[in-house]
């Protein structure tokens, strides 16, 4: 039986490789140029880090790690045997795969607090994984490509934050649309239908109804224990259309008697003023009230960007989280982050073919191989053409010319250089473009300059 991988698990060859260390250089240059610094954190966590930080729905998706040694001999038979699951599990698993990056960030600032200077500006590129149903666009392995902003309440890092992803998204000719939303204008929502107690629940709730559409969600909303009345007054915010000033508006007079709601209001209000007049962005930006991100840390602000194009879900998320540091006994540190889904921007851009051609063009140049006196003269060449930039191989072998050529087009590489006794006894070489079949006699110089 031939060998498998996990089901939401992926290979990726060295064409595949190319195409996501294209996607990583972007994010990673964009990310440079606002001031962000990089760091890496272990791919496992204690799971006294990752649990009770992204919900009951998230913790049930923690990949978990059993303990090494005997981890039977601290269990009894009875426990083996009886209904305590949880607590078995919490005796046989100290540690678990990180389900995000910015819990483990946390974890970095509390931990390395002394050697930080604030506002810390980090971003992160690194896997993560969940124990998720695989689909389209879902996977149980993939790549989160974070950048965050801790010990700042300003909005201008929402502002920046924003730019970033626009920047990021025209560079890989990507056409998107940024929602922002704020968690303060949703507990405003709750306060106002007198339902205060149950913002997870309607935060929850409303982050659905992309998937499973208004009648699902208002059942869900009613099995809450949200009441029919609050359900009623929840229909127009949910279904609330217009342009942005005119949903701002709106929001103003809905809100009016909730302050957590109109600072909420406010808070994006200033975002939208600054990109819309100041700093206009590429891509549109949409306020949407259906975005409620559910996970328990967001506080202010919250983002996400949805493909024009393709039809997939988030490809970019993130928001303000004011106290994350609280959990781990440092209060009062506000953060902001992003969060680029860099495996479903891979599905978009093969989907529309929009990698440039260097992208998918590994080797530029062969030499090929006719024997040791020619690959003697060979090698200096290839230095040559290799110093200059020019990604360059020699086929090891000595074969037959039809043998190579077929790896050259099996391999997409542009250009063959060819060296026999006659190129040897004039110093050149011969250079065959093979999407054309042109063959040409050069001197290395020429060849240097030809392909640099």
């Amino acid at each position: 039986m031939k060998p498998s991988i996990p089901k939401g698990t992926r290979d990726f060859g060295p064409m595949e490789m190319a195409r996501r260390n294209y996607i990583f250089d972007t994010i990673r240059s964009v990310y440079a140029l606002y001031g962000f610094q990089q760091i890496e954190t272990p791919a496992m966590e204690n799971l006294s880090t990752l649990m009770g930080k992204y919900g009951e729905e998230g913790d049930k998706l923690l990949f978990k790690l059993l303990n090494s040694g005997d981890f039977r001999s601290s269990v009894s038979a009875e426990e083996w045997t009886g209904d305590t699951l949880g607590r078995l599990t919490s005796q046989l698993s100290e540690k678990g795969l990180r389900y995000d990056l910015t819990v483990p960030f946390a974890r970095y600032v509390v931990q390395h607090r002394e050697e930080l200077q604030l506002p810390f500006r980090r971003y992160q590129i690194q896997p993560v994984w969940r124990a998720d149903r695989p689909q389209k666009g879902r996977y149980r392995e993939f790549y989160q490509c974070d950048a965050d902003v801790v010990g700042s309440d300003s909005l201008l890092n929402e502002v920046e934050l924003m730019q970033i992803v626009d920047t990021v998204f025209t560079r890989l000719g990507i056409r998107v649309c940024l929602k922002i939303n704020n968690r303060k204008i949703l507990t405003g929502i709750a306060d106002v239908i007198g339902h205060a107690d149950k913002i997870v629940d309607i935060t929850v709730a409303i982050d659905k109804l992309d998937k499973i559409g208004l009648d699902k969600v208002n059942e869900e909303l009613l099995a809450a224990g949200i009441s029919q009345e609050g359900v009623d007054r929840l229909q127009p915010i949910i279904n609330l259309s217009g342009t942005n000033e005119e949903k701002l508006r709106t929001m103003r007079e809905v809100l009016a008697q909730s302050e957590t709601g109109m600072k909420g209001v406010d808070e994006v209000a200033f975002v939208l003023s600054v990109l819309g007049e100041r700093c206009p962005l590429k891509n549109p930006v949409e306020l949407d009230l259906t975005l409620a991100r559910g996970l328990n840390y967001y506080t202010g602000c919250i983002f996400e960007v949805k493909a024009l194009d393709v039809q997939i879900g988030s490809i970019t998320g993130g928001g303000r989280y004011d106290n994350l540091t609280g959990i781990f006994g440092m209060p009062g540190l506000s953060g902001v982050g992003i969060s680029f889904g860099a495996d479903r921007i891979y599905d978009v851009l093969n989907q529309l073919d929009l990698y440039p051609e260097q992208v998918t063009t590994a080797t530029q140049l062969l030499f090929v191989n006719f024997g040791e006196a020619e690959v003697a003269y060979v090698l200096p060449v290839a230095a040559q053409t290799r110093q200059a930039g020019i990604r360059t191989e020699i086929y090891p072998d000595v074969a037959k010319m039809k043998k190579q050529m077929q790896y050259a087009n099996a391999k997409q590489i542009p250009y063959v250089a060819i060296v026999g006794e006659t190129e040897m006894a004039e110093g050149k070489v011969t250079l065959k473009d093979m999407a054309s079949g042109e063959q040409r006699l050069v001197t290395p110089g020429e060849l240097v300059e030809i392909l640099a």
